[in-house]
């Protein structure tokens, strides 16, 4: 591990750490792209697939765009502007991972007049969020993380009421433990790893949540009509 840096630099991961960072979210590719095949093969209408197909981008997409980040900020750091590029994406690909997460709850719930409008608002927070990482991009820490949060939980008050809201709480339980050591770098050996680890389990906690209540779910329900 090496030492702390001010709030305006970046910490300078040891190679122990690149690796770390790297692999735990390489890791995590491949079963996010055959979690989107089988939510996309047990959808039932073209609703469903879209769904399917919106949060399967986002959940790849996230690990993919890390991945490739920390690969570059390991092995071609030389390229500062490249780098800069991809730590962007990086970021930015965040907000359309939160968005795409909740696309399945807010499509294929039914929802009141009020919280129907949740379905297009979260993906203009997204896009704001978005530009704001293009613009300010590194400047304000703080302002990123309460962002993200923001965008994390405002949604989930329209859906508080559905089934499957113990996963979706156990998963956000996951990603607000997983900022402590997000903000640990070098505190905590491997703190960014860790903190990778903790996205993943959060990930996957929500993933079956999707999975059992929304596609699953429908499923099961035929069989039992049908039995």
């Amino acid at each position: 591990m090496n030492n702390r840096v001010p709030p305006n630099k970046r910490y300078q991961p040891t190679e122990y750490e690149h690796a770390a960072n790297c692999a735990t979210h390489a890791l995590w590719i491949i079963p996010s792209l055959l979690g989107s095949s089988l939510l996309h093969f047990q959808s039932e209408d073209q609703w469903e697939q879209l769904s399917a197909w919106v949060y399967g981008a986002g959940l790849s997409s996230l690990f993919i765009i890390s991945t490739l980040f920390h690969t570059v900020a390991w092995k071609k750091s030389h390229l500062r502007s490249v780098e800069h590029c991809f730590h962007m994406c990086d970021r930015m690909v965040i907000y359309f991972f939160i968005a795409a997460s909740y696309a399945p709850w807010l499509n294929l719930r039914e929802l009141g007049p009020w919280a129907c409008h949740m379905r297009w608002l979260v993906w203009v927070m997204a896009s704001f969020g978005t530009t704001y990482v293009f613009f300010f991009h590194e400047r304000y820490k703080l302002m990123e993380l309460i962002c993200y949060t923001v965008m994390g939980v405002f949604p989930a008050l329209v859906i508080l009421s559905m089934s499957g809201l113990y996963e979706l709480l156990m998963g956000g339980a996951c990603y607000c433990l997983g900022m402590v050591f997000f903000k640990s770098d070098g505190i905590v050996p491997f703190a960014h790893a860790i903190w990778h680890m903790f996205v993943a389990m959060g990930a996957a906690i929500h993933y079956y949540a999707i999975w059992k209540y929304l596609y699953a779910q429908p499923a099961n329900q035929m069989m039992q009509v049908v039995s």
